[in-house]
């Protein structure tokens, strides 16, 4: 992992690995417009409240909520989700701290309102998963 990453706790690398990569992941799904994707990042009964407050129980309904809202209000809206923090709650249960920055569809960052998310990301018998998360949209910054 990178060094500028707190982490608390003792977690291997191989699992700091994977975790990021499901943040990375989900990353990827949202800037490809990717409902399928997205949905796979999280656990069959996973708990989402999104930045408006609207909670979504289950990984089915969270893709059906990303497919609409990316068909629409998000369907010009790219980001680049940064890990900053993951915090050991039990063996096998990692709560990650995400700072979402607004992009371009090429990555660059653009001014607009970020987010700060915050994922319960459990092992799974399939791999790392989220299993609960909450995302709160925070002050536009200038570029």
């Amino acid at each position: 992992m990178t060094s500028d990453i707190l982490v608390v706790g003792t977690i291997a690398p191989e699992n700091q690995a994977a975790v990021a990569g499901v943040v990375k992941g989900l990353e990827k799904a949202f800037n490809a417009k990717d409902p399928v994707a997205l949905g796979e990042q999280y656990t069959e009964h996973a708990s989402w409240t999104n930045a408006t407050g609207t909670r979504l129980d289950g990984r089915e309904a969270i893709a059906e909520f990303g497919a609409a809202a990316m068909k629409s209000f998000l369907s010009d809206s790219f980001a680049r989700y940064d890990v900053v923090k993951m915090l050991e709650i039990a063996p096998g249960v990692i709560a990650v701290n995400v700072a979402q920055t607004p992009t371009d569809s090429t990555g660059n960052p653009v001014n607009g309102p970020r987010g700060a998310t915050l994922y319960v990301i459990a092992e799974q018998a399939d791999g790392w998963r989220i299993a609960a998360g909450q995302n709160m949209a925070v002050a536009q910054q200038a570029v």
